[in-house]
């Protein structure tokens, strides 16, 4: 038995809270289906079809804007910090907006080193960013109890603990973690386990980032913001 599952950390240490929090999305779905088609309604043609062939949303998901729920729609084979394979989804936000690029930007690089033929070059993508309120019941592996098990929440390589953890909270209704980036320095996440704990925050502010990945950099600009790490370092 886990020790916070003996000592039962997850009651004892559970708060109603709220936090606004950012989250950066590719935003190239709409580039690629109307390289397929010659008008916009055909386009709507196309994107009706495949929203239809589309897993469809947890009742709690019903009714959230498309960024809020879409990570609720889908059992993904492939985990993350706080989800197993083929568990159910989880919506991952940061308190800011460097940190919430670049734990996306390490992923994408990550594919990018995967693929032989994209990294003999470079990959350019667009993201959005965006943010929600989360409200509800929370823990904070910052906080005691959680803090003395750090190096457990923060492994770069294995996502055991977390998992692990995420399960025992989904029994306990609790409705997101917040915890520390184990690839921005200091940088604070959270892991949304309910969408109906989430509200956009003014949804018309959207912002567009560009992201630049080589295989020894990652880089993001929006008009003259910008910052840039090295992947092989996180």
């Amino acid at each position: 038995m886990q020790r916070w599952q003996k000592e039962d950390w997850i009651n004892n240490s559970a708060n109603t809270s709220e936090q606004l929090l950012w989250r950066a999305v590719e935003a190239q779905h709409l580039n690629a289906t109307m390289r397929l088609v010659d008008t916009l309604d055909e386009q709507f043609l196309l994107e009706q079809m495949l929203e239809a062939n589309k897993p469809p949303l947890p009742p709690a998901a019903l009714g959230q804007h498309y960024l809020l729920s879409t990570p609720y729609r889908y059992a993904s084979p492939y985990p993350s910090r706080f989800r197993a394979a083929h568990e159910p989804g989880v919506w991952y936000g940061a308190l800011d907006r460097q940190t919430a690029c670049t734990e996306v930007g390490y992923w994408r690089w990550r594919f990018f080193m995967d693929s032989a033929s994209l990294s003999k070059g470079e990959l350019q993508t667009e993201h959005s960013l965006f943010q929600a309120k989360v409200t509800g019941r929370c823990i904070d592996l910052n906080s005691k109890p959680w803090h003395s098990l750090a190096h457990q929440w923060q492994d770069r390589n294995s996502y055991t603990h977390c998992q692990a953890l995420a399960t025992d909270c989904r029994q306990k209704h609790i409705d997101w973690i917040a915890y520390t980036s184990s690839r921005q320095p200091q940088g604070q996440c959270a892991a949304v386990l309910v969408p109906n704990a989430l509200k956009m925050h003014k949804p018309q502010m959207i912002e567009t980032w560009h992201c630049r990945i080589t295989r020894s950099s990652v880089i993001f600009r929006h008009f003259k913001e910008g910052f840039s790490f090295d992947p092989t370092q996180r």
